[in-house]
C-alpha cells in the first residue's frame, strides 16, 4: 500500500474510533479542546460519504450547514451538553430550511422553523441531517419508492427494521454518535433490536411533538437511538418537556436522567415472558434464548426475576383507529398527494372509512387498556419480553406488497411492541448478544407509567454486565 493509501486507512480508523465513542464523549472532547467541532463533523461526513452508499441511511446530508454550525460552535463558548456534536434526525421532524419528507416525495417546500425536539437539540449544540424512513412511518421496514432500501450495517442484505431504520443504521455503522427517531408502534425499539442499539420509547408526552399536537394521536413518541444507555439519558435530559400545543404531557421527572443513573435500582421484582401480545405470533428460538440469558444476568445482579403469564388486552382496535387517523392526518398535509405511494393510497382509502369520532374512541379505549396494564405492575416493577418475534428479514420486504401483504409481513415485528404505544408505557430495546446469523439479539424492558428511570437503571446494569458497544459491524465502502 502506498503512503496515501496508508494514511487514508489510518484516518478511517481514527474517524471510526471518534464517532463510535458516542455523543457524551464527543462533547467532552470538544468542550476540553482536545478536538474541534469542525474536526468531529468532518470525521462524520467522511464516514457518511464512504459508507452510506452501501446503507442508504440518509435522505439528505446537510454538509455545508453542519460545517458552518461547527465553525460557529468553535468560535463560541462550549456551554451546551452536546456542544458541537453531529446528530441525525428522522425525516418526520422539521429541520429549518429543509423539506420534511416523511419518507416520501410528496413535499417540496422547505419548512421555516425547527420542530421543538430539533430546537432543543440545536440549543444543546448539535447539527443534524435527515435520516430515511418508510412513507409516514407505516412499516417496520425502512423501504420506500422515493428512497429505496435502507440496509443493516451488520449484514447489508438484511433490514435494519423501521420505521426509524435510517437513524438506527447511521448510529450502528458509526456515521453519527446518535440519532432521533419516532415510535408509533415500535419504530425506535424495532430498529434498535435489529441494529444492536439501545432504544427507549419514552412515556407518552415525555418529548414534544410540536409544531404538531401529536404523532399518530396517542401512539407516537419522539426519542433517540444510541449505542449506550448513558448517551440516551443525556439526550433525554435535553429533549424532555412539552409545549402548550402538545396534546399529551407526561408527569415531570424529579431529577435529571443522567444523574438518576448514579443511583442503583435496588432489588426489583421483574416478570418475564416470551408470550406475544398478538395471538398466534411465536418468537424465534434465539429470541427466547436471549430472554432466558437476560433472566440469568438479572438474577446475578440480585433481582427477583420470575416467569409470568401476562393477560395482555387486545389492542387491535385502538391501535388501528389511531394508525388510520395518524396516517390520514399526515397525508392530508402534504403538497403533492399524487406522489404518494400506491400502498399509502390504499391505507388512505381504508383510513377515510374511519371517522374522527372512531379515532377518539380508540384513544379512550387505549386509556382503559392502560389502566388494566397498570394492574399488572402491582406485582412487578418491570416486565421483560422479546422485542421482535422474527429475525431481521432480507431487504425488499415491501417490494410489490400491497396493503394487506405489508400488514401481514409487519405482524411478527410489532407483536411485542405496539401494545405499549396504545397504553403509553415506557419500553426499551436492550442489546442481548448476537444470533447465529451474526445479527444482533435484543430484549424489551417495559416499565410502569412515567417510570423511564427504572428502565434506564436496569438497562445500565445489563450494559455494565455485558458491554455491548464493544462489538461493531464490519462495513466496507460500496
Amino acid at each position: 500500500m502506498d503512503s496515501d493509501g496508508a494514511r487514508g486507512g489510518e484516518r478511517d480508523r481514527e474517524d471510526a474510533e471518534l464517532i463510535f465513542q458516542g455523543v457524551e464523549r464527543q462533547a467532552e472532547l470538544v468542550r476540553t479542546g482536545k478536538i474541534t467541532s469542525r474536526a468531529l463533523v468532518e470525521a462524520a461526513l467522511r464516514r457518511i460519504t464512504r459508507l452510506d452508499p452501501a446503507l442508504g441511511a440518509f435522505r439528505v446530508v446537510l454538509a455545508k450547514q453542519a460545517l458552518a454550525e461547527a465553525d460557529a460552535r468553535d468560535e463560541g463558548k462550549a456551554d451546551g451538553p452536546l456542544h458541537g456534536v453531529p446528530i441525525a434526525v428522522k425525516d418526520e421532524l422539521d429541520v429549518a430550511g429543509q423539506v420534511t419528507g416523511f419518507g416520501g416525495a410528496a413535499n417540496h417546500t422547505p419548512v421555516t422553523a425547527d420542530s421543538e425536539a430539533v430546537r432543543r437539540l440545536r440549543a444543546a449544540g448539535p447539527s443534524s441531517s435527515a435520516a430515511t424512513m418508510p412513507e409516514f412511518g407505516q412499516w417496520p421496514y425502512t423501504e420506500s419508492e422515493a428512497h429505496g432500501h435502507t440496509r443493516n450495517p451488520w449484514d447489508t442484505t438484511r433490514t435494519p427494521g423501521g420505521s426509524s431504520g435510517g437513524s438506527a443504521a447511521a448510529v450502528a455503522a458509526g456515521l453519527v454518535g446518535a440519532a432521533l427517531g419516532g415510535d408509533g408502534g415500535g419504530s425506535i425499539r424495532i430498529p434498535a433490536a435489529c441494529c444492536g442499539l439501545f432504544g427507549l420509547k419514552p412515556q407518552r408526552g415525555r418529548v414534544s411533538t410540536a409544531p404538531n399536537p401529536h404523532l399518530w394521536y396517542a401512539l407516537g413518541t419522539v426519542g433517540p437511538l444510541t449505542r449506550t444507555v448513558r448517551d440516551a439519558a443525556l439526550l433525554y435530559d435535553v429533549l424532555a418537556g412539552t409545549t402548550a400545543t402538545d396534546r399529551w404531557s407526561a408527569r415531570p421527572t424529579t431529577e435529571g436522567w443522567v444523574r438518576a443513573l448514579e443511583t442503583p435500582p435496588g432489588r426489583l421484582r421483574i416478570g418475564y415472558s416470551a408470550k406475544s401480545a398478538v395471538p398466534g405470533v411465536r418468537p424465534h428460538p434465539e429470541h427466547v434464548g436471549a430472554l432466558l440469558e437476560t433472566v440469568r444476568a438479572l438474577r446475578e445482579l440480585g433481582h427477583d426475576v420470575r416467569e409470568v403469564n401476562p393477560r395482555y388486552p387486545d389492542a387491535t382496535v385502538p391501535f388501528a383507529a389511531q394508525f388510520c387517523g395518524g396516517v390520514r392526518a399526515e397525508a392530508d398535509a402534504v403538497e403533492r398527494p399524487d406522489r404518494l405511494e400506491r400502498r399509502t393510497r390504499s391505507t388512505l382509502a381504508l383510513a377515510r372509512l374511519v371517522p374522527e369520532s372512531a379515532v377518539e374512541r380508540g384513544i379512550r379505549a387505549g386509556e382503559r387498556l392502560a389502566e388494566r396494564v397498570d394492574r399488572m405492575f402491582t406485582t412487578m416493577d418491570l416486565l421483560l419480553t422479546p422485542v421482535i418475534a422474527a429475525r431481521p428479514r432480507a431487504v425488499g420486504a415491501l417490494d410489490g406488497a400491497g396493503l394487506l401483504t405489508a400488514l401481514a409481513r409487519s405482524r411478527p415485528m410489532v407483536a411485542y411492541t405496539a401494545l405499549w404505544n396504545v397504553t403509553g408505557h415506557p419500553a426499551a430495546s436492550v442489546p442481548a448478544g448476537h444470533g447465529a446469523d451474526g445479527l444482533p439479539l435484543a430484549v424489551q424492558l417495559v416499565g410502569r407509567s412515567d417510570d423511564e428511570v427504572t428502565v434506564l437503571r436496569v438497562a445500565a446494569q445489563l450494559e455494565a454486565a455485558r458491554p455491548w458497544a464493544e462489538r461493531r459491524p464490519q462495513l466496507s465502502a460500496s
